[in-house]
């Protein structure tokens, strides 16, 4: 089949699109990295031998297969490799303790880990009982071009939409992660929206995120499927950013809030050429207003705001060039995705009211938590159509025109005096003091309140300003009953590896 008519089904398999490709443009560059680049003729090949591989030692349907190191062409294809064989790819955090990434190998059921020299130190005092193979020059395990070896070809094995695509672990921050599993049908919706958003064979996406957050793999995928070229950061770095999107013409690129503040804050930002970029994306945590602006009249080309979830449910998005009233919101449900508003008792509240949202698609849904039942149960809300949604966490409400004002996380709400505080409006606040980088607010327990604001604040550099300057300024602007009760300088935020800040950190902090 053609690239066009697998494109053209409606669940599809992303290896059968890179496959395509490499017969229509064998020599078009797919990966770029900082030791080399591969070809479609090559990646396709490749992501064959290792699912090939992978048969031989028994991998397939049912299966998962678990990854856990750094970016790299090898990483890529073995991801695609997974799939191509009709296993999960299960992509796992390198960097998360021994105890956690032991158990989330354990959770997979994998009986390969392909893995790098740093994981392999961390792993020293734990010993899953899993094949290593190493995707670098370490030791880690079994070199990957040796394990390649041997096998007979791959044999092609059915396609079923509703199989297990990959399984993401949330990243923690609220308690222990869990495994997202996503089926081939969600992962094929949203390879076939990105057209919206200007992919195409000519495109050049930058990629900063680490492969095993759904935040890069919304937009990896998609541009492989399309026939783009990506180039790979193995950790991102501003400055680097801004070279190599000079360097390879960059069209496209997904950065996380945090990532969008340091490129735009490097010193030489306005000297690279940025000329081609066509769209840039922002997801995996809020981006504020004043930063949106400021990337529309620095940074050519579009910007989209992405909200929703690795679960899925439902997603948002605002193009923020073309709503430039609205940015303070994350845009309006994307075509085919239903959103509601619920009070603490379950029941949809009207537009303007804030309650929890939850959100649902027809393709763009996860199947639930690996191995965790009554967890997806938890996670699920159910309309009087008995129509399956999912809850996100997170608080908002919509506005007169549809589009949707977050008010922070359900946990994160501070009840002081018998008032909810949302924790966003005080970093709002706070946000538009010209000293202020960043800040993250949180509440403690108070004997006289119940919960009390305390905000930790990130200075510009450059710039001074004493805790109690900054409280007074704060307070003058807020409400009576959000005041902030104690402001701690910090000179960063303590975030997880892509980007969000762990304000469970927060709180111990401040309680101590």
């Amino acid at each position: 089949m053609t690239n066009e008519e697998i494109f053209a089904q409606e669940a599809g398999s992303i290896p059968e699109l890179i496959r395509a490709q490499a017969q229509a443009t064998p020599e078009r560059v797919a990966i770029v990295t900082e030791g080399g680049s591969i070809t479609y003729a090559g990646l396709a090949a490749l992501v064959e031998r290792v699912a090939a591989a992978l048969q031989r030692d028994g991998a397939g349907p049912g299966s998962a297969v678990a990854i856990a190191a750094t970016n790299s062409i090898d990483y890529a294809a073995v991801f695609l490799g997974a799939i191509r064989a009709g296993a999960a790819a299960a992509p796992l955090q390198p960097t998360v303790t021994a105890d956690s990434l032991a158990a989330m190998i354990e959770d997979t059921g994998a009986r390969h880990l392909f893995l790098d020299g740093a994981v392999a130190r961390s792993l020293e005092a734990r010993a899953p009982a899993v094949s290593r193979i190493a995707l670098d020059r370490s030791g880690a395990g079994r070199p990957l071009s040796d394990w390649l070896s041997g096998s007979n070809p791959f044999a092609p094995v059915p396609f079923d939409p509703d199989a297990a695509f990959n399984i993401i672990y949330s990243s923690g921050t609220t308690g222990r992660p869990k495994g997202i599993v996503q089926p081939n049908r969600m992962r094929w919706a949203h390879v076939r929206r990105c057209a919206v958003f200007g992919y195409t064979s000519a495109s050049v996406t930058i990629v900063s995120t680490p492969l095993y957050s759904n935040t890069t793999l919304v937009n990896f995928l998609p541009a492989l499927a399309l026939g783009g070229t990506v180039v790979l950061q193995s950790k991102f770095d501003a400055r680097d950013f801004l070279r190599l999107s000079e360097l390879h013409a960059a069209t496209h690129a997904t950065l996380v809030p945090v990532q969008f503040e340091r490129v735009l804050r490097e010193p030489d930002f306005d000297r690279f050429d940025l000329s081609n970029f066509q769209m840039k994306f922002s997801t995996g945590a809020h981006l504020s207003a004043a930063i949106k602006r400021e990337i529309l009249a620095r940074w050519p080309g579009g910007l989209f705001n992405v909200y929703g979830m690795t679960e899925g449910g439902g997603t948002c998005l605002l193009p923020a060039h073309q709503h430039q009233d609205k940015l303070h919101t994350v845009g309006r449900p994307a075509q085919g995705h239903e959103f509601h508003v619920l009070d603490d008792e379950g029941r949809v509240l009207p537009r303007g009211e804030v309650g929890e949202i939850v959100g649902r698609s027809s393709s763009a849904m996860m199947t639930g938590y690996h191995r965790a039942p009554e967890a997806t149960a938890l996670a699920e809300w159910h309309d009087e159509q008995a129509r399956r949604f999912i809850r996100t966490g997170d608080l908002g409400s919509f506005d007169e025109d549809g589009f949707l004002v977050l008010a922070g996380r359900k946990k994160d709400v501070i009840i002081s005096g018998g008032f909810n505080i949302y924790a966003i409006d005080l970093e709002t606040v706070l946000a538009g003091h010209p000293a202020v980088a960043e800040s993250a607010v949180v509440g403690v327990p108070s004997p006289e309140w119940g919960e009390t604001p305390v905000a930790f604040v990130v200075l510009r550099p450059g710039h001074a300003a004493t805790a109690g300057e900054l409280r007074y300024w704060a307070n003058a602007r807020l409400g009576k009953t959000q005041r902030i009760s104690r402001i701690e300088l910090t000179p960063e935020l303590p975030r997880s590896a892509i980007g969000k800040v762990l304000k469970r950190d927060l709180r111990e902090k401040a309680a101590c």
